[in-house]
């Protein structure tokens, strides 16, 4: 089922090690991938490198005229020099339009004027893990195997994550109090079939890949590629923050971030930064790293003292990026980076600190093909994020950070990514480039509430708050225009420009629990008669539940042979059992306005074709635009009520029926299509520099045979 494609590689450490625990609590909606610490000898790969690198100078005159034939072939093809694909996570269709009415975003109206404008379909469900790896493989997600951002164990019933799994080495021996892993761990990607750019190198073809979403563990290929989502943190999750603060008032438990209570001393506060787990000592746990903050008199500023090095930091303005160094053993040593924001100095001492993140320029697992891609961007570029949803939208939705320290630190974020890609624009000469950009999707997560007076996220909003940020998606779109403009000024006439999202946004107001109501329906039990249950399906008798949900809108029968303790019958009792609950959810209606909730529930067997058909969800939920399944829902958890305002800051969505909320795509040519697919992307790249469309590819090329005409 999970194929190892990661590989380490790394010389300057005594030894290697891979960083990654499966998070206690859900960080939010996500799971990290797994695994605990390995450690790997350098030696072993010092000999194994030297070896490829002598077997490859015996053998390079082959490959060079091998690929110089090949090449030529494929320039004799090619309609193209060049291909960018600028990717803009979540762009809203409908939004672009009307502000391009309003005359906001004059490049994207030139675009559209002298090229093409379409919607962009999008994949079931339609959120970036599945719909990305359909942009990537062409194909839909029966083929790659992407149903959603978590999907159920089977033989656990517990929610993971779909697309990257880490797995230590089995095997350890004994030396003095260490015990030292025999072999290399594992890291293996979920997503299944060939990603374009892999094809584009089979021929030839080179491509820069920067954060396209689901490329984690990166792949081998002819090209170099940065992974994004999903991608995790040193300790293993997909963001856990931590917050230090001296107010005992405060509640204790916080989602998916660590708070950690402080003391305020003559000034000093004395506390630790919780590492990854060290499981190369007898005795596990995480490492730790002591540091202290000292107060500055004027009470606006203090001083962080970590790792014998001193940082200033500035109340409500964030450190630069500080490097981190977790010592397992002796002469050992593994990397992160992090930045702090000084909320607070007085009455209350409060200070946040991000996710530690996988240092680029010394990772302690491969986050780029090759793996010193990461390490170049780092010492040309500079440090910066790693993780693969590094804005910390969790920290905002717990009111740890406010809007102003997200707008920041998001933009930060969008910085280091503008400065890999323009330095990608210049160097890439011929070939594909591909980057995605993330502020157009966490700002309407967390920003759209500000578009609509009546938004139940807005209850508690002052009104000062909810004019400064009114027009802050505006804002955000005329930001990606001047991108956009100055992206359009680096391409020449020989290159095709494609500007893209993967879904569209709207407004998400009311949740839908589907494990209360599959409870309510009878169709799931829980133990000693309970109404509610906890997360993680923690009350739930599985002797007598015939279904549940997990995930964006996933139902899953309990079904003999493939759950562990299934009790529903393969054939027709499942059947009979999927036709009821597509009826009566269908139906579902909202008490509070009487409008529909679901506009289709979908049965896996029908919308996906492929050889990983059976691995899906059994029903697939269509949710209208403004209805989303509950935040408990996602990872086990039943709620008092199925259907219930949905109060925190992460207010738009686009987890609803594909047909809400499409993707949009412009591109610098006339292309022979009234409508357009996202799975028809790769198929149209491949066409441009003459590579034929692979079989399993569902999608296909929507340009003009004669491109010229086409302009």
């Amino acid at each position: 089922m999970w194929t190892s494609r990661g590989k380490i590689h790394h010389v300057r450490l005594p030894v290697l090690l891979i960083a990654g625990t499966l998070l206690a609590t859900p960080a939010h909606a996500y799971v990290g991938p797994g695994a605990g610490f390995a450690f790997v000898s350098s030696f072993f790969i010092l000999v194994f490198t030297s070896l490829l690198a002598f077997l490859a100078l015996l053998t390079w005159p082959i490959h060079f005229v091998f690929r110089t034939v090949r090449n030529r072939r494929t320039r004799s093809r090619a309609r193209v020099r060049k291909v960018v694909v600028l990717g803009l996570d979540g762009q809203d269709p409908d939004l672009t339009e009307q502000f391009m009415a309003e005359g906001l975003l004059p490049n994207f109206r030139r675009l559209r004027d002298e090229g093409s404008f379409l919607r962009l379909q999008t994949s079931l469900l339609a959120e970036s893990p599945v719909a990305w790896s359909s942009f990537a493989t062409g194909c839909n997600p029966g083929k790659h195997r992407i149903y959603d951002f978590l999907v159920p164990n089977r033989k656990t019933h517990l929610p993971e994550l779909s697309s990257a799994r880490i797995t230590a080495p089995r095997r350890t021996f004994r030396l003095g109090p260490f015990r030292i892993p025999i072999g290399k761990p594992d890291i293996a990607v979920g997503r299944r079939s060939k990603p374009f750019w892999k094809v584009l190198g089979e021929h030839g073809v080179f491509s820069t890949i920067q954060r396209v979403p689901i490329t984690f563990p990166p792949e081998p290929f002819h090209g170099v590629l940065l992974s994004a989502m999903c991608l995790p943190d040193l300790k293993g999750s997909q963001g856990t923050y931590f917050y230090y603060s001296s107010n005992a008032q405060e509640r204790e438990e916080l989602t998916s971030g660590v708070r950690i209570p402080v003391e305020v001393k003559d000034g000093v506060i004395r506390s630790c930064i919780s590492g990854p787990e060290n499981t190369l000592g007898q005795d596990t746990g995480e490492m730790r790293l002591p540091f202290e903050v000292r107060i500055s008199k004027n009470r606006v500023d203090a001083e962080l003292v970590l790792d014998r090095k001193r940082h200033l930091l500035r109340k409500g303005e964030y450190s630069s990026w500080i490097s981190l160094a977790f010592r397992p053993g002796p002469g050992i040593r593994v990397h992160g980076i992090c930045r702090f924001l000084l909320l607070e100095t007085h009455p209350h001492f409060r200070l946040f600190m991000t996710p530690i993140n996988i240092d680029p320029a010394r990772p302690a697992l491969p986050i780029s093909h090759p793996f010193a891609y990461s390490i170049y961007l780092a010492r040309t570029r500079g440090t910066y994020a790693t993780l693969g949803v590094a804005e910390d939208t969790s920290a905002l939705n717990e009111g740890v950070i406010d809007e102003e320290a997200f707008l920041k630190q998001s933009w930060m974020i969008h910085e280091e990514r503008e400065g890999m890609f323009f330095a990608a624009l210049e160097k890439t000469h011929r070939g594909l480039v591909a980057c995605v950009f993330d502020a157009t999707d966490r700002l309407q997560h967390m920003f759209f509430r500000f578009m609509e007076d009546d938004h139940p996220a807005l209850r508690e909003c002052d009104a000062g708050t909810r004019g400064k940020y009114r027009d802050e998606i505006r804002r955000l779109y005329a930001r990606m225009d001047d991108l956009l403009g100055r992206t359009m000024k680096k391409i020449d006439e020989d290159t095709v420009l494609m500007v893209m999202s993967d879904h569209g946004f709207k407004s998400f107001r009311r949740q839908v629990n589907l494990n209360t109501w599959l409870l309510r329906e009878g169709w799931l039990v829980l133990n000693d008669g309970k109404r509610t249950g906890a997360d993680m399906f923690q009350d739930v008798d599985w002797s007598r539940t015939r279904a549940y949900a997990v995930g964006f809108g996933g139902i899953y029968l309990n079904l003999k042979g493939r759950e562990a303790g299934g009790i529903v019958g393969q054939g027709g009792e499942a059947d009979a059992l999927r036709r009821r609950i597509q009826q009566q959810l269908s139906q579902l209606t909202d008490p509070e306005n009487g409008e529909k909730c679901v506009r289709n529930v979908y049965d896996a067997r029908e919308v996906y074709r492929g050889p990983y058909v059976d691995q899906a969800p059994d029903l697939v939920t269509g949710f209208r635009a403004g209805y989303r399944v509950a935040w408990e829902s996602v990872t086990g958890g039943l709620s008092d009520e199925v259907i219930y305002d949905n109060t925190r800051r992460w207010s738009g969505d686009h987890n609803f029926d594909p047909a809400d909320v499409p993707g949009m795509l412009f591109i610098n040519r006339r292309v022979d299509a009234d409508e357009a697919h996202i799975m028809d992307l790769g198929p149209t790249v491949l066409d441009l520099f003459g590579v034929p469309t692979p079989g399993f590819c569902d999608g296909r090329s929507i340009m003009p045979t004669d491109l010229e005409a086409g302009q």
